[in-house]
Parts: C-alpha cells; structure tokens; sequence
C-alpha cells in the first residue's frame, strides 16, 4: 500500500472537520469521556449540542436512558411549573404572599414575619425560615406534616435577606401549585412540561399528605433532564415548536437574586448561575453531583450525573464536574473556530 504524504493527511482531516463539524465535536467529546472515567462517583454525561444530542456516555453500568435520582436537580422543574402557573392567571406572580395560600397549615403562633413571605422568596432561597436541608433534613421529613413543619420552622433572617438553602421551600411551592390547581405536581409536570420530546419524570416521592416533595427525590433519566434543559436553552420553545414555559420566566429565573455561602454563585429562581470558559452558565445541581448545566451562549446542554450517596461539594467531585463542563465547553469552541477556516 502506498503511503500518502503527511501534508495530505493533513488537509485531508481539514476537509472532514469543516465539511462533518459535528462528527469533529464528537470525537473531540468521545476522547473526553475517556479521560472522565477516572471520576469515580461519575455514572453518566449526555450532551446536546445546537439542538441536537451529540453525544452520550454511561459508566460502571449506569445508562443515560435509565431513570436516576437528580435530587436537588429537580428545584428547577418545581420552578418551571410555577412560571407556568403564573402564565396561566393560577397564581398572581412572584410578590404573591403565600400565607393565604398555605392559611391550613400556618402554626398556632405564628411569626409576623411569615405575612411577608412571597412566593419569589421561597424561589430564590430567601424565605428567612430556617433551612430544613442539611443537617435538619432528615428531622424534617420524619415529622407527620412537611408543610406545616417548613412553615413552623424559626426565621434565621428576615424575608428577602440572605440566601438559605432549603428543600423546604421548594416543597412549599409544590403544596401550593397543587392547592391552587386542584391536581397533583406529577400530573402538571407531565401535563404542561411532557409535550418536550423525551421529557418524563418516572417516579417522585411525597409527604404524608400526599404532595410530591418539591425539589427532591424525583426520578428522571439523565436524557429525560437534557431534554428539559433544552427546552430553557431554547427560550421555553419544545421541539416541535409549542411554547412550554413563559420565554420571560426563563430570563427572570436566570438573573442573580441572591448567592450561595458555600460557592459564592449566583442564584435566580432555582438555577445557579456562574461563568466557566468565559461563558455565562446556568445549572440545577442535585446531591451528589446530578448537574443539568445550559450554556446559551454555546448553544450547549449537558447533563451529569453521579453516585448519589456522597457529598459533591466537600468532596471536590463538584468541582471536577465544572471543570469536565469547561473541557466541553472549550471543544465546542475549537470545533467552531475549525469550521470557520
């Protein structure tokens, strides 16, 4: 066989990257989930790249298809669901007081403070209740009424001030979605969120009234949480062209309210928000390391996710997370700039 000179070769692979862009991408990614192999408690990664799934990756048995625990990943559906709601005249909007709404289950001595809580404040973290997440959680999901525990919870700030991260938030906004609609929070999720091609939620648990537990324990696929970070990706449009959640939800969601005390990142209406490779990212982070990440500026979705048993922060798996982020942000980048010479 006859060996063709390495200035051939050369424009050769030229000529395929700028006529097969998205085939450069994949390999680029293929080599990069090779090298994440090495992060242990890593069990998928699933990327969709200018409205297409470029590629995916299972590890140590796990699959993208196959439901997982997104945890805390989920805060950002429950926060879908509200925008929605608003949209559709069932709630009045972010300023709306959630004591009526939640008038059943206020305690017998309640605190005037909780007259001020609005339901952006539960959004954004910022109730002042003291958090029912970390070392009260699991107090808090063994007590008889969830709801009514969250709410009897002491204020720790005042409405409005710091950000305190709290499952117990979220939850409230799931009784109150459900009370305002008369239909449980599955049923709106797979109604309103369940016309994105491939979105689906396979199982979720609930307190013992019966409400599914706003932002936790939910099971998606990891393909399931792509297709939903792709439906904000793309200003609320599904797929097939139907608008889902309210474009504006999505811009008001995505602006910094408030700020994390372990991270320093931003926090909108249960998205983070930070800058990794030069771009502005916005991500739902789940216990453990379950990540659904949207990078507009890429036109990018990637979705992460991990054992769901250990720490993702103290532990650095976090971080190793953002950094396999900014590899695959810095691909997309190359590839680009490849396709344009």
């Amino acid at each position: 066989m006859l060996k063709r000179p390495t200035v051939i070769l050369a424009f050769l692979l030229i000529l395929s990257v700028a006529a097969h862009g998205a085939d450069g991408l994949e390999e680029r990614l293929e080599k990069l989930f090779d090298e994440a192999e090495r992060l242990t408690p890593l069990r998928t990664v699933a990327i969709a790249h200018e409205g297409a799934v470029v590629a995916e990756r299972g590890y140590r048995g796990h699959s993208p298809a196959r439901p997982a625990n997104i945890k805390s990943a989920s805060k950002s559906i429950i926060s879908a669901l509200v925008g929605i709601a608003i949209d559709k005249g069932m709630l009045q909007g972010i300023d709306q007081k959630i004591a009526p709404l939640l008038q059943a289950d206020l305690p017998a001595d309640v605190d005037p403070r909780l007259q001020q809580v609005t339901i952006g404040h539960l959004l954004s973290m910022q109730a002042g209740l003291g958090r029912t997440s970390g070392p009260n959680y699991g107090r808090w999901v063994a007590s008889d009424n969830w709801v009514r525990a969250a709410l009897a919870m002491p204020f720790d700030d005042e409405p409005g001030g710091t950000m305190l991260y709290s499952t117990g938030s979220t939850h409230l906004l799931s009784a109150i979605l459900t009370r305002r609609t008369g239909r449980s929070t599955l049923e709106l999720a797979r109604e309103w969120l369940g016309p994105q091609e491939g979105f689906s939620v396979a199982a979720w648990d609930r307190d013992p009234q019966g409400i599914y537990l706003g932002g936790n324990q939910m099971a998606m696929s990891p393909r399931s949480l792509l297709a939903f970070g792709e439906l904000y990706r793309s200003g609320g449009m599904s797929r097939g062209g139907r608008q889902l959640v309210p474009a504006d939800w999505i811009k008001l969601s995505w602006q910094p309210r408030t700020a994390s005390r372990f991270t320093g990142d931003g926090y909108g209406y249960g998205w983070f928000i930070r800058q990794i490779a030069g771009e502005a990212v916005f991500y739902g982070w789940g216990y453990g390391g379950q990540m659904v990440y949207v990078v507009p500026g890429r036109a990018l979705t990637v979705v992460m996710t991990s054992d769901e048993d250990g720490p993702a922060g103290r532990s650095g798996h976090r971080d190793d997370l953002h950094a396999l982020l900014e590899r695959i942000i810095e691909a997309t980048k190359d590839v680009r700039e490849a396709r344009s010479k």
